[in-house]
């Protein structure tokens, strides 16, 4: 985390989704700002399973993003536990999983051949009521792991893997890297990090867009943009039509900002088409949806998933 409160982040309700089924929550909070509250915030929760370590975030040393998977990393060193958890900030699980993740991590803990477990993502976009499910936004991902010394946070952040030898700031390599062995968890990441008020997501943009590329040019490039964030015509997107969790709904009361919604495509586009909005991608998208029955086509996968006749599934 890194000021993770001025950038509209449901950080506490993020640590409140799962504080109840783990033993300790560690949280590597970056130098903030000092008009930031995200340590106020953490220190609302008044845990004594929550444990803070206090870092400083250097993206020259850990490039195109890798600082995400460092700081990760450095989050994990400080865990004790058999299972890691990991969420992003913007990351929230509903009530109704955690049983069902309690459940995988007992009945899977001593087979080894089972490295972590795979979730399905609900990407929220523009508001809380539209999400995408489409080609260019990853649809799984690895978020528990065994707390083994040789895995680590991959990339920026975005996945795990098994690295051997591991050289200080090698996030990014494919060399000596291996796929984690998992399973599919029937359980949801709900992910909240393009449901911002258009103000806020396009100064969170460009936080992001700085740890990618020269700070400088960055500048330099948002000079040139709006100062909200277009979210383009929402009313082609996927409804949701179930509950959010409970520790989101006062999170989500404080939106604001459907003024500055479009839910049809009579306006202007003042930004690049964003990957599910171009004419390619809602192509696969239809055809997937269509004609596959949500099947992926060509999807990104970090993981190994092991077959399910191999190894039992635990039963209610």
């Amino acid at each position: 985390m890194k000021n993770t409160d001025k950038l509209y982040y449901p950080v506490k309700e993020s640590i409140l989704s799962i504080l109840d089924i783990v033993d300790e929550f560690v949280i590597a909070l970056g130098d903030c700002d000092t008009d930031d509250q995200t340590l106020n915030l953490i220190q609302s929760i008044e845990s004594n399973k929550i444990k803070v370590i206090h870092t400083i975030w250097d993206p020259i040393k850990f490039p195109s993003g890798s600082e995400y998977a460092h700081q990760t990393d450095l989050a994990k060193s400080h865990c004790s536990g058999d299972w890691l958890l990991y969420l992003q900030s913007d990351e929230v699980i509903h009530e109704k999983y955690l049983d069902t993740i309690l459940k995988y991590c007992k009945f899977y803990l001593s087979d080894l051949r089972i490295d972590g477990f795979l979730f399905r993502y609900k990407h929220f976009f523009g508001d809380y009521n539209h999400y995408l499910n489409n080609k260019g936004w990853y649809d799984k991902e690895i978020r528990i792991v065994r707390n083994h010394s040789d895995i680590h946070s991959w990339g920026d952040a975005q996945s795990f893997k098994r690295i051997s030898p591991f050289i200080g700031n090698n996030y990014l390599i494919k060399e000596n890297t291996k796929k984690l062995n998992v399973i599919e968890i029937p359980a949801d990441i709900y992910h909240y990090g393009w449901v911002r008020p258009p103000k806020h997501m396009q100064i969170k943009s460009k936080v992001m867009d700085k740890m990618y590329h020269d700070p400088l040019s960055i500048d330099k490039i948002y000079e040139q943009k709006s100062t909200h964030f277009n979210y383009g015509d929402l009313s082609k997107l996927d409804i949701f039509q179930d509950t959010h969790p409970k520790v989101m709904l006062s999170f989500i009361e404080k939106m604001n900002w459907n003024s500055e919604l479009h839910y049809n495509n009579k306006f202007k586009l003042n930004r690049e088409l964003m990957k599910h909005e171009k004419w390619k991608y809602k192509l696969i998208a239809r055809i997937e949806k269509l004609l596959l029955k949500n099947k992926r086509l060509f999807a990104y996968k970090n993981w190994n998933i092991v077959n399910s006749n191999s190894i039992p599934f635990p039963k209610d």
